[in-house]
């Protein structure tokens, strides 16, 4: 996501979306009673009666408030229309897609500390895409890695003989590499990791021609081609460099440096402890998960959650939202809230 113009304090933010993960990011801060403004198409009827009228299609100006949001495939904010051509009629509904190259304006109320993290986070140049091209010499999968998780993309078939496949391989490689190349055409990974049990994607990089894709893989080995695959190779050692970037990665290994400060007595969970850690001075970061922040909202006690994330930034301690779910799952385990102290409080029970 490109930050085109930035003030919080007067609650506006231009932003565009060049990155398949922004409208997920956008969907979890985007509110119901927001503000969109941007230039869209919208139909207009032309000619007289409804018989003989004509739809045109006519690009705009448009601003509407937000009162219902659909993220199902691309996000879309729809609403009735606030500013408009003054042919367009006010209170007409209108709806915002929000795919890649969309340039919007979003208007809130008051920008929350959780909102402008994630906003942050979703701004940041190190976040990226990584693909998973992983085959044998019969099929191939291909999945992209997000700091959710992972989405499949591809179950590729190979047809090979098995008696002769020597003579047909380099049709399956071929089509691996050229499926690979599409992807990033899309995409436009950071990284690429190619996997393969043996020595199969040998055969892939004898059909590559391009030192700039090349530039990009990363070489990883995984026992078979199944519904285990892509867990296996986020798993691997010598994936760990790539996945550095990868923020489920990151959570994970926040949430095991938590865990391991707990049973040193160097770490605080839970609402009353954390608040009590902060109210100190005694924290250098504060994790949060996503979670309880979505249930917070939803039980109309998200301020108190505000309230601790701001307090924790005042101190100048580090704050940050756990959404991928591996790290959720365990934090959430230990009540959604949890912070590493700056030193280990004696004076504590």
């Amino acid at each position: 996501m490109k930050i085109i113009h930035k003030d919080l304090k007067h609650g506006t933010l231009k932003i565009k979306i060049d990155n398949n993960e922004d409208s997920w990011y956008l969907s979890s801060i985007i509110e119901i009673g927001d503000y969109v403004s941007g230039m869209t198409e919208r139909k207009i009827k032309l000619g007289g009666s409804e018989e003989k009228s004509k739809i045109s299609k006519r690009i705009m100006f448009l601003k509407i408030r937000i009162e219902k949001i659909d993220s199902e495939n691309i996000l879309r904010l729809s609403g009735p229309i606030i500013e408009a051509p003054d042919d367009i009629p006010k209170g007409d509904f209108h709806t915002f897609g929000l795919e890649f190259g969309t340039i919007i304006t979003i208007e809130k109320s008051e920008w929350t500390t959780y909102a402008v993290k994630k906003l942050e986070e979703a701004s940041r140049n190190d976040r990226i895409n990584i693909l998973v091209a992983a085959f044998d010499r019969e099929e191939a999968l291909f999945a992209l890695l997000k700091g959710s998780g992972y989405e499949m993309l591809l179950d590729l078939k190979g047809d090979v003989s098995k008696k002769d496949f020597e003579e047909k391989k380099g049709n399956f490689y071929s089509e691996i590499y050229a499926q690979i190349k599409n992807y990033d055409a899309k995409f436009n990974f950071s990284n690429i990791i190619v996997a393969s049990p043996a020595f199969w994607k040998e055969y892939l990089l004898k059909e590559m021609d391009d030192d700039v894709l090349k530039k990009k893989m990363t070489l990883a080995t995984c026992s078979s081609i199944d519904g285990s695959t892509i867990n296996e190779i986020m798993k691997r050692p010598e994936l760990k460099t790539v996945l550095e970037k990868d923020k489920g990665s990151r959570e994970s290994r926040l949430v095991e440096e938590l865990l391991e400060n707990i049973r040193k007595d160097n770490a605080a969970y839970g609402i009353e402890q954390v608040r009590e850690k902060i109210d100190a001075g005694n924290i250098s970061m504060l994790l949060v998960t996503e979670n309880l922040i979505r249930k917070y909202k939803e039980q109309k006690k998200y301020l108190e959650i505000d309230r601790l994330m701001n307090d924790a930034e005042t101190i100048n301690a580090d704050v940050r939202i756990i959404s991928s779910d591996d790290a959720s799952k365990q934090l959430d385990g230990l009540s959604g809230v949890a912070a590493l102290l700056r030193y280990k409080d004696y004076n504590s029970s």
